[in-house]
């Protein structure tokens, strides 16, 4: 797969640099990461890789955006990051706040990247039951338009991430809508990833609610580990 000019990053600079305020945990915080990738980490050659994600892949809850884990993936490897995602964002929760033009899809295809993240489902959480048919529809939809606009890009799809020891019934759910249109659309799936801080406190921030530091190492190394293991 030919790498993109780092000179499409330029462009993203200016997309979706928003916070997305209620939804529930995964409201704005002041000390959390910026949205926009930033501009020295342009890698001449490198292949363009975005990000479609909320807070947890955001870097909320870091001290720095250098500290999330997609940029610390990104930099290991010499990836040229793309990282508009917004902080309480779902398939669903939080997306009629985006402003008009403003769509997260929109923003990951335009980037034409070499490999897209997806890492959504957390927030979504919120609005199970009630709102069960328009998560799932919403998942195929953007699973579907995805993959016909990128169709030469390797797509990786994460288990959503969660925070708390304690799991709702409706997590399983919308992690098994989201493998299951994965495998649709031809994507690598990577399980587990609502395990990965679990059981550990001294991972999270002040707020309670994301990764610290710490925390986003840990999910770096995880990751980093299955990326090893489908060849990246």
């Amino acid at each position: 797969m030919t790498s993109r000019r780092p000179a499409i990053l330029i462009a993203l600079l200016v997309v979706l640099a928003i916070a997305v305020g209620g939804g529930a945990v995964l409201a704005y915080h002041k000390t959390g990461a910026r949205s926009e990738p930033r501009a020295g980490n342009a890698i001449p050659g490198g292949p363009v890789v975005a990000f479609y994600g909320d807070s947890y892949t955001l870097g909320t809850g870091a001290s720095d955006p250098s500290k999330r884990w997609s940029t610390i993936v990104s930099a290991d490897r010499g990836w040229n990051e793309v990282n508009p995602s917004v902080n309480g964002l779902g398939f669903v929760n939080n997306r009629g706040s985006l402003p008009a033009g403003g769509d997260l899809v929109d923003a990951v295809i335009a980037s034409e990247p070499d490999i897209l993240f997806v890492t959504m489902g957390l927030n979504d959480n919120f609005s199970m039951p009630a709102r069960s048919d328009d998560v799932h529809a919403a998942i195929v939809s953007d699973f579907t338009t995805l993959r016909s606009a990128l169709p030469e890009t390797r797509i990786i799809v994460v288990e959503p991430f969660w925070y708390t020891d304690d799991r709702p019934a409706s997590l399983a759910t919308i992690s098994g809508w989201v493998a299951d249109e994965a495998r649709v659309i031809g994507a690598d799936h990577i399980e587990g990833a609502s395990h990965w801080i679990e059981g550990h406190p001294e991972w999270m921030a002040g707020d309670g609610l994301h990764p610290n530091d710490d925390g986003y190492a840990e999910m770096a190394k995880r990751m980093s580990e299955e990326l090893e293991r489908l060849g990246l």
